[in-house]
């Protein structure tokens, strides 16, 4: 079952609901509490690195994990995707099985086993951080500069599953966005940890060209953070007359590609969607449906690589 985010969840302040809900977050708090004393396990004939998220959902987890692999693979290791199976995330397992050497099990630890087997030698976590039984080489918090924290409250009164100040125990920040100035963020950040490293990145389209912006298009996606879809469109000057948004990790039905297509035609629209969403669709319903391929381009990835060799 895949229940839709509450919107009230990225508003700016906490509003009602959110202050009538708080009570609920006390088992969140007791969790990571406890959590925090939990031994965990270090692997030693692995070198691990974590990229997760303390805000539920959207935050380019993903992406970056494909584009980890791909850097660590040009300084010659031998890597791997590692991500816990889920019935419900077919979309991302399919995205990193295509584009990454990927050791997905409902258990986090039998896949990193598998990799070791295969003697990999840096396995990149897709989620992971609230994890109890691993401790990572280097781990990461991923936000979407769109939604940043949200209202900055707990789940179920907000979108975390943990405090922003628990950035403390990790050991990099990343923002993940469209360029935008950030800095208001990263003041935030640094007033909880002067010293933790802040990497940006920036979603690329990489085939625009196969595209003309002339047309008038209809887009849909079942992501974390549509917005951030819809700004990267808007920014190479797409012309978006219809938007239907759908529920993270959504399974699609043809029902629901059929009612997309009509509304499509009756505004003489072209249809638009993520690469994500393109992969759950099956393989009939594909007819007159693209994709926008995106590259995530890190600003400062060669103080990046020299901050991953300082570590493992």
């Amino acid at each position: 079952m895949i229940i839709s985010k509450p919107k009230f969840w990225d508003f700016k302040k906490p509003n009602y609901l959110s202050y009538i809900l708080l009570p609920f977050t006390i088992p969140i708090i007791v969790n990571n509490y406890f959590l925090s004393f939990k031994k965990k396990i270090t692997n030693k004939n692995i070198k691990t690195i974590c990229l997760g998220n303390i805000y539920v959902g959207g935050t380019a987890k993903t992406p970056l994990v494909i584009k980890f692999n791909q850097i660590l693979q040009k300084l010659n290791f031998k890597t791997a995707s590692i991500k816990k199976f889920y019935k419900n995330q077919v979309d991302e397992q399919e995205l990193l099985s295509a584009k990454s050497n990927l050791y997905c099990k409902k258990n986090r630890f039998d896949a990193l086993n598998d990799a070791i087997r295969d003697n990999i030698e840096i396995a990149v976590f897709d989620d992971g951080l609230q994890d109890g039984h691993l401790n990572y080489d280097l781990s990461f918090v991923c936000f979407s500069t769109t939604n940043w924290i949200g209202n900055g409250f707990l789940i179920p009164s907000g979108p975390l599953r943990e405090r922003l100040e628990s950035i403390v125990k990790y050991d990099a920040i990343f923002l993940n966005g469209n360029g935008e100035d950030n800095s208001h963020i990263k003041d935030s950040i640094k007033k909880i940890d002067k010293n933790i490293k802040i990497f940006e990145t920036s979603y690329q389209p990489i085939n625009v060209h196969k595209f003309n912006i002339e047309d008038n298009y209809l887009i849909f996606s079942g992501i974390g953070d549509p917005n951030t879809f819809k700004k990267t469109l808007l920014k190479n000057k797409f012309k978006i007359i219809e938007e239907i948004n759908f529920p993270d990790h959504y399974q699609y039905k043809k029902k629901d590609i059929e009612r997309i297509k009509s509304m499509a035609t009756d505004l003489n629209a072209k249809i638009i969607t993520t690469e994500k969403d393109y992969v759950k669709i099956s393989q009939p319903n594909l007819d007159n449906i693209n994709f926008l391929e995106i590259d995530l381009t890190i600003k400062n990835q060669d103080e990046l690589i020299s901050f991953i060799r300082s570590k493992i």
